[in-house]
């Protein structure tokens, strides 16, 4: 039997403590969240099998920390010192470059085994009450080692996350995590939050199909969370702010030329664009 220790029963949290419940291997699983409902809910439900404290801390082979950057941040210098040294301890975090700074530095002081890692799965929901045991199946897991090539640790943290049901790992750095989720992830919050705010929204019933509703899912966001990432990432997300500016601009001088030719080769740049990525 693995034991995993579970800090914030949010949407991610909540899924990974599901999905490790429902798993063919067998799991002991502790949590804790500032919410003592949510605790008793998912114990309850048979999510967690106790409550995550210093003692059953200390009998943790993998712990996963999936709280805001700050709150991880804090959770980590206040609990690292209990923290086995046959450990490993991730966090959940969507940007990487201030929790992985603060869980390498821990985990050299203390002894244990750190590596950022971020679930590339969610929904525009949270909390526990939206969690799932399927959230992670098909999904990417990414992972941020300390040591980019240790081929021992990422069979560790293969072991660890894969039974949640991810079927790859993507491994990178702090840096490069945060440059590439500005634009996959946080760019298109914005765009679509900004998107829905255009006073035609309200008349959208009975007109729109599935450009609407995949362009304004995340719309229906946690301010308070993405408020944190956006500002954490704010060097990144504005790079790329600037670039989808600059390339909107383009169309709105197209079609107000009534240049038809121009306006045809962004379409085609576009269309082009996309299958070269996706295709």
């Amino acid at each position: 039997m693995k034991t995993i220790g579970i800090v914030g029963l949010g949407l991610i949290g909540g899924s990974f403590a599901r999905a490790y419940k429902a798993a063919d291997e067998t799991f002991a699983v502790y949590a804790a969240d500032q919410d003592r409902s949510t605790l008793q809910f998912a114990r309850l439900l048979g999510a967690i099998d106790g409550e995550l404290n210093r003692e059953t801390l200390g009998k943790c082979d993998g712990v996963l920390v999936c709280l805001h950057t700050e709150l991880s941040c804090q959770w980590l210098e206040a609990n690292a010192p209990s923290i086995p040294a046959s450990a490993l301890a991730m966090d959940c975090c969507g940007t990487k470059r201030r929790i992985c700074e603060v869980g390498f530095r821990l985990a050299k002081r203390y002894g244990f085994e750190y590596a950022g890692g971020h679930p590339m799965a969610g929904t525009h929901r949270w909390g526990f009450k939206n969690s799932r045991a399927d959230m992670f199946r098909g999904a990417s897991f990414v992972v941020v080692p300390r040591v980019y090539d240790d081929v021992t640790l990422l069979e560790r943290v293969r072991s660890f996350v894969m039974p949640a049901g991810f079927q790859r790992l993507a491994v990178t750095t702090a840096e490069n995590h945060d440059r590439l989720i500005a634009f996959t992830s946080q760019l298109a919050h914005v765009v679509s939050n900004a998107y829905v705010k255009s006073p035609t929204a309200r008349e959208h019933r009975g007109f729109s199909a599935g450009s609407y509703r995949d362009l304004t899912r995340v719309a229906w966001l946690n301010p308070t969370m993405w408020t944190d990432l956006f500002l954490e990432n704010r060097d990144h997300l504005l790079s790329e702010i600037d670039q989808i500016l600059g390339e909107l601009r383009q169309y709105r001088d197209a079609i107000a030329a009534g240049d038809e030719k121009r306006l045809w080769r962004l379409l085609e740049e576009g269309r082009r664009r996309k299958e070269e990525v996706d295709g």
